[in-house]
């Protein structure tokens, strides 16, 4: 296999690895989750994945500067709400009704705050005039087939372990977000 293309999939996979955390959350604190909606995951993810590359390539080295510094405070915060929502509505009283919720605004919030790297990573292509079609779709593919895993092996961790579970996703999302910060 070709250098160049085990470098796309180690890429890949290490980008995916956020989605993976994230789906593996939802996984585990949202028990009614349809076929369906585990399918909304893996497309936002995967879709979020595969533009997020393509958009830091458009930008190239036009607005690096600007966006290094201000991306992952924007992934923090995000993922820092989502947390912290997440950890509230799990010590609320009406707590099984609010676990169970999909929601689309915070499904697209979780896709792009995981989805950031991947932003860096097109702005990475650009400089070092690399082809960018079949990167994105290896990442894309490969964030797809992690947000589905995650959410299943979830939902098997979540049955196993109980409820509570939405405290620990909560500080999970939170801890990513502190990771993406400092990793900057």
């Amino acid at each position: 296999m070709d250098t160049a293309l085990i470098s796309i999939i180690i890429i890949a996979i290490a980008l995916a690895m956020d989605a993976f955390s994230v789906s593996l959350t939802k996984g585990f604190t949202q028990k009614n989750l349809t076929k369906s909606q585990i399918l909304y995951y893996g497309l936002f993810f995967g879709f979020f994945q595969f533009i997020m590359p393509v958009i830091g390539y458009i930008c190239g080295t036009t607005i690096s500067s600007f966006v290094s510094t201000v991306a992952p405070w924007i992934a923090f915060f995000l993922l820092l709400a989502i947390g912290l929502n997440m950890i509230r509505e799990s010590l609320d009283s009406d707590d099984e009704y609010i676990m169970d919720t999909f929601s689309f605004k915070e499904l697209a919030l979780l896709a792009v705050a995981t989805s950031i790297d991947a932003f860096a990573v097109g702005i990475t292509f650009a400089l070092l005039n690399m082809s960018l079609l079949l990167p994105c779709i290896i990442i894309g593919i490969v964030a797809f087939i992690f947000s589905i895993s995650g959410i299943f092996i979830g939902k098997k961790l979540g049955n196993y372990f109980g409820d509570k579970f939405e405290i620990l996703g909560g500080a999970v999302l939170i801890l990513i977000g502190i990771k993406i910060l400092l990793g900057y």
